[in-house]
């Protein structure tokens, strides 16, 4: 993917007339657009920052059918979760993983409700189950979990899910995406939406942050994929249109390997609040959260609350015994959920359906709100079949069930390089060519300076964020560490990309000030 040559195209195809047009590069929009193209339908998408920068990039890093949501009776919603699960293993093996988990019971009611529960969670997975659940003593729950709390310690249950990487599998998307003939363009906003002479809309005016040119594109359906920005393109459309989405804070904080031990999850099924806790080895660290915070306001940049912390940590050091403290975290991050709020109950958000809704406008704007990253496909394919259903597109079926992201049997030096996709042993060659280019750019994580030259010339990273936060994982890893790695990071990015050192400065200082939410 090539920002430039996609701009081109855009500009070439200026008085052309696209089928579907799709406002958000998370998950949700990635994944409209890629079935769109796939369908045969002219398709652009527009991201008014970079691909995955809000929630999409900041999940648990779980693909799953939703335990929580099978507590709460919502059984059709945890059965798609497993088919789509299922089905995005199979098709981004580069990104996904069969993940172990354990869930510690500490009296023998939980022994018995959570073996039944799993069993039926197995059950409703059906062929593509990823493994059976079974009940194991508390001795091997010791020898699975080394550092868990023994004290009062019955059993445990043993189930799988799947784990990912979310950024990059955003990345694969958009990259299969253009690959199809697709335009995704990054740091484009929409700012407006077009309608005709009926009072129907067949376009959008945006902004191009790069260039600070102004666009008109024209198109037969618009689809609005913002997640919790969705209300804005709904006020677009409509200026007196009621808020549609409550949001919802998520947080997590990343510990080291050590705190664990361990290639198995801790699932702590209900806290004394009766959220979730997980605990999840992740590239050698520890992802623990998460939770469910009712907000008012909607930031592109939303900052964990202290007691949101308080409650991860106190959480898990009652499980582990080796507490974290503050002190321990390498990194916390937030991220915004776009819930509807409970008319009975509007400040609680933790017992609501994780279930999209669409809806189509007078206007013919058409919106998806909620969801979750697994079911990111069945979504897509909802959203186009509702837009045939009402006349907005011709009929043409879905054909991503069985679309690989992923399809090569490369042979590589070093296995991690795998999440690069079908290309990865383009960067293995940079390495050859120069095997200076291998060399780590900082100590505690593992990134090359061939990775930052391959992804400049592949992935559209159009700032120092974009690379350290999204293409690699160095912030989710180590912040402290991405701000030992953001000089070197932005020499090579201005070396390809055809910056400046004023550049390289204001990079910097950005991406020092960008981090301070992280600490």
């Amino acid at each position: 993917m090539n920002r430039n040559t996609l701009l081109n195209s855009l500009l070439e195809h200026d008085d052309q007339q696209w089928d579907v047009i799709v406002i958000g590069g998370g998950a949700t929009g990635l994944g409209i657009a890629l079935d769109a193209v796939t369908r045969g339908f002219r398709t652009i998408l527009l991201e008014q920052s970079d691909f995955s920068k809000g929630t999409s990039s900041r999940s648990t890093k779980l693909v799953h059918g939703g335990v929580r949501y099978l507590a709460q009776g919502d059984i059709l919603l945890v059965r798609e979760a497993l088919h789509e699960r299922g089905l995005m293993l199979v098709n981004a093996p580069h990104l996904t993983t069969n993940q172990e988990f354990v869930i510690p019971a500490y009296t023998w009611w939980d022994c018995f409700l959570y073996t039944v529960g799993l069993k039926f969670y197995d059950l409703l997975a059906g062929s593509l189950s990823m493994g059976r659940s079974y009940f194991i003593s508390a001795s091997r729950v010791r020898t699975r979990l080394p550092l868990i709390n023994p004290n009062r310690l019955k059993g445990g249950i043993v189930y799988h899910d799947g784990q990912f990487d979310d950024s990059r599998m955003a990345i694969a998307l958009a990259d299969a995406f253009v690959s199809r003939g697709g335009i995704a363009l990054n740091y484009f906003r929409v700012t407006g939406l077009l309608k005709n002479e009926k009072k129907r809309i067949d376009g959008v005016k945006a902004l191009d942050s790069g260039t600070g040119a102004e666009h008109i594109i024209r198109g037969r359906l618009v689809i609005n994929a913002t997640g919790v920005f969705a209300d804005e393109i709904h006020r677009m459309d409509d200026p007196h249109s009621k808020p549609t989405i409550r949001p919802s804070q998520g947080v997590h904080i990343v510990l080291d390997g050590d705190f664990l031990q361990s290639s198995s999850a801790i699932m702590i099924p209900k806290t004394d609040d009766g959220r979730v806790l997980f605990a999840i080895p992740w590239f050698g660290k520890v992802v623990t959260g998460t939770t469910d915070t009712p907000l008012e306001k909607i930031s592109e940049e939303p900052r964990a609350l202290d007691y949101e912390i308080d409650f991860i940590l106190k959480t898990a050091g009652r499980y582990l015994t080796r507490p974290p403290g503050r002190a321990d975290i390498l990194c916390i991050y937030a991220g915004l959920r776009p819930l509807a709020a409970d008319p009975e109950n509007p400040k609680s958000t933790k017992e609501i359906s994780r279930r999209h809704k669409i809806t189509i406008s007078d206007s013919g704007l058409l919106s998806i709100v909620g969801g979750k990253w697994t079911s990111y496909r069945r979504m897509a394919e909802e959203t186009l079949d509702r837009g045939i259903k009402a006349g907005l597109l011709p009929s043409r079926r879905c054909l991503t069930r069985n679309l690989k992201l992923y399809d090569n049997n490369q042979v590589l030096r070093q296995e991690r390089l795998r999440i690069y996709g079908n290309r990865a042993n383009e960067i293995e060659k940079l390495i050859v060519q120069n095997p200076g280019l291998g060399e780590k750019i900082v100590p505690g994580l593992p990134y090359t300076r061939a990775e930052i030259i391959w992804i400049c010339r592949n992935e559209m990273p159009f700032t120092l964020e974009d690379m350290l936060a999204r293409r690699t994982r160095a912030l989710v890893l180590d912040a402290r560490a991405s701000i030992k790695m953001a000089p070197e990071t932005a020499r090579l990015m201005a070396d390809e990309l055809g910056f400046d050192i004023t550049w390289q400065d204001e990079q910097i200082k950005a991406y020092n000030r960008f981090i301070m939410s992280y600490l």
